[in-house]
């Protein structure tokens, strides 16, 4: 190694090791971690039956569930700052979307999970909301369970999985739900599953490692394609409905040029987006950090969406630790201040203003 080799190779390990450091001071002397006052939109729960039941089928992550309680859930929250969390769905509708359940159950179980998670927002006044789960692919049920839900129980929005059997939420079979939910301008929490074709496509390869996201994609795609006879998408029929999109959009940075062509381009990229493009609705989604707190994901997604599209999300109980592995991780991410401020809290109180007290 020459000398200026070497000399540069110092000052590059000798800057590395100083923003670690900067990094970990920020880390604990970030009121962030203890006063945040941090919105969780990606929080799981379950009903003790619901988890009772996955125990006995254990479905693949069923052990992260074992000792699952509210108190163990706000303990998660108080730890990384968190002022809320939005209850999102739990093994019970993993379940349900693998068609592990009998159809003619799911309704009911699904009207159980609800009803469960209205009693944590209720038991815990400040801390929790609920994203009220539906009994999709049940097109009539989930019909009932929207008025129900959000009528009766006063929910924040509606949970979906991305798909059902071989449809995505773009499919025209779920039309009369997303016309209902476009109609009540609601909030629609997503959350990935590994379909029917891809199960075991990679034998010791659990779904969530790479089949989740790719899910997560197709239904992304599945709304925002305009090239169907009609040229017009399904994003564009739901204009009123909010969507947000786990784990950063899934495998939604690697296909960028595949959706959108040459709106992907450096020149194109920077400019305003046509309305009803593609590009116009990939930036009025919305996307959650869970298993995404990296500068890789958070940059490639602020350069494609803004910041102002990133809402905090933990995938509690999952995480090491939960919610707050996701927190630490958003703090190295390459974040200003005022960046981070806005996808702890801000971001998601547009779509959730009550929680703004």
């Amino acid at each position: 190694m020459t000398h200026t080799s070497r000399r540069t190779f110092l000052h590059e390990a000798a800057a590395l090791a100083g923003a670690t450091f900067a990094s970990r001071r920020l880390l604990h002397a970030q009121p962030g971690i203890m006063g945040a006052r941090r919105i969780d939109v990606h929080h799981h729960f379950g009903t003790p039956r619901g988890l009772q039941m996955a125990e006995s089928m254990k479905p693949n992550g069923y052990q992260m569930w074992r000792g699952f309680s509210p108190e163990k859930a706000l303990e998660a929250l108080d730890k990384a700052g968190a002022a809320a969390a939005i209850l999102s769905g739990s093994i019970l509708d993993l379940l349900q979307a693998r068609n592990q359940l009998p159809p003619e159950s799911i309704p009911r179980e699904t009207r159980e999970l609800n009803e469960y998670g209205a009693k944590m927002v209720s038991d815990h006044k400040g801390r929790f909301g609920l994203w009220g789960v539906l009994p999709l692919p049940d097109v009539d049920a989930s019909l009932k369970e929207i008025e129900y839900s959000l009528d009766t129980l006063k929910a924040d929005g509606v949970a979906t999985r991305t798909s059902y059997g071989n449809k995505w939420l773009g499919d025209p079979a779920f039309q009369p739900v997303f016309d209902e939910l476009n109609r009540r301008k609601a909030v629609v929490y997503t959350h990935p599953i590994d379909g029917p074709c891809c199960q075991t496509l990679q034998p010791g390869i659990p779904g969530t490692t790479i089949e989740y996201n790719t899910d997560t994609a197709r239904a992304i795609f599945s709304l925002i394609n305009d090239g169907g006879p009609n040229k017009t998408s399904m994003a564009t029929r739901y204009s009123d409905v909010q969507f947000i999109w786990s784990h950063a959009g899934g495998s939604l940075l690697g296909l960028v040029g595949r959706f959108l062509g040459n709106a992907a381009d450096g020149e194109n990229i920077v400019k305003p987006a046509e309305k009803n493009s593609k590009l116009f609705h990939l930036r009025r989604f919305y996307y959650d950090t869970a298993g995404s707190a990296n500068p890789v994901e958070m940059q490639g997604l602020k350069t494609l969406v803004g910041t102002s599209q990133i809402v905090f999300g933990s995938d509690f109980p999952f995480g090491n630790p939960p919610v707050l592995g996701i927190a630490q991780g958003l703090l190295t991410s390459g974040l200003t201040t005022e960046e981070l401020r806005a996808i702890d809290r801000e971001n998601a109180l547009r779509l959730l203003p009550r929680l703004r007290s």
